[in-house]
């Protein structure tokens, strides 16, 4: 790795020449924070004292405030539902100075929104609001528009797929039209039930877990890592698969036969929630700026490192994704 060293820093150093579409499933993250001193008398659970609540962008959201926060271009398009949810999603983005015209209004449909329960450092339970049926032709139509309209200038245009009906066939359709039209790289951090929609996109980021259920290949051992990968590079007609594997770190499989193993670079792991986010926002960011696929998966993985130290949805900054370069380029890959 010391032969890297120099251009991992570079890159890094470069994520805020970025510019990137974001389009997805916009969530609203609500945590309620507490502690747990005796168990209910009415049932075998637990009695969570309340001291604090937060309100925070999730889903595609994250996405874009992660690329925001790394200093990137970034334009967003989403859907929420004409309700109080919707609006405060809205006022989030408009406080993190983020644009919402991309962000289009559905009514009757409700806002997704997950509401997580946390006592010393552990999430209790989650509370989850959501309709997944598939959007409206005329959200659709305004969506597949605002795409349009922001995807000039950019360099990738990320595909947030929390499977809550902003993705569809007739939706990826035309935004691999639109971004073929303008030489855009597509990065999908996908659901397994919308597999099939990412056919010859750029890149997929599914974590373990999707991987295996999206190849029908159980992931056991590295025998099996690399049937998963490689059937999934061959099912979807992709340049990559990037499989995030949790304290095992990411493996790259590139449709040129390369397979780049990477190591995590977390010290402590407290909530993995969001991690995917940081994932696909950082490989985006270092994406539009040149990196190759292999250096942006290693930047990819040092911020993933980051967040998951994090209790709650977090996101990845220029100084915090330096410390743990650092901590990577020291350590090397092994």
């Amino acid at each position: 790795m010391k032969g890297d060293n120099t251009h991992l820093r570079e890159w890094a150093a470069g994520l805020s020449r970025a510019r990137v579409v974001v389009l997805g499933d916009l969530m609203l993250d609500r945590f309620i924070w507490g502690r747990v001193s005796r168990v209910s008398p009415e049932a075998p659970v637990p009695v969570v004292e309340v001291t604090s609540e937060s309100v925070l962008l999730g889903g595609a959201g994250n996405v874009f405030l992660n690329l925001l926060s790394l200093g990137a271009s970034v334009s967003l398009c989403g859907v929420v539902g004409d309700d109080a949810a919707g609006n405060a999603l809205i006022e989030l983005l408009r406080s993190r100075g983020g644009a919402v015209d991309g962000v289009i209004v559905e009514s009757g449909r409700p806002t997704t929104q997950k509401t997580r329960v946390i006592a010393h450092q552990q999430q209790v339970v989650r509370v989850d609001r959501e309709r997944r049926d598939a959007l409206g032709a005329k959200s659709r139509a305004a969506l597949v528009e605002a795409v349009e309209a922001r995807i000039e200038g950019a360099n990738c245009l990320v595909v947030s797929d929390y499977a809550k009906g902003v993705v569809s066939a007739e939706l990826m359709d035309r935004v691999r039209q639109t971004a073929a039209a303008h030489r855009v790289e597509i990065l999908v951090d996908p659901k397994v039930s919308n597999m099939p929609h990412f056919a010859g996109v750029h890149v997929v980021t599914p974590n373990h877990l999707e991987a295996s259920q999206a190849s029908g290949v159980e992931i056991a051992d590295a025998d099996s890592l690399s049937r998963a990968g490689h059937a999934l590079l061959a099912g979807l007609g992709v340049a990559a698969v990037l499989i995030t594997r949790g304290e095992q770190g990411m493996t790259l499989f590139e449709r040129d036969g390369r397979v780049t193993h990477i190591p995590t670079v977390a010290k402590q792991v407290f909530d993995v929630t969001g991690a995917g986010d940081t994932v696909i926002a950082t490989l985006a960011a270092a994406r539009s700026v040149g990196a190759p696929l292999a250096d942006a998966a290693r930047l990819a993985n040092c911020a993933a490192g980051y967040v998951v130290g994090v209790v709650g949805t977090a996101a990845v900054t220029p100084s915090a994704l330096q410390r743990q370069l650092d901590a990577y380029l020291t350590e090397g890959e092994r």
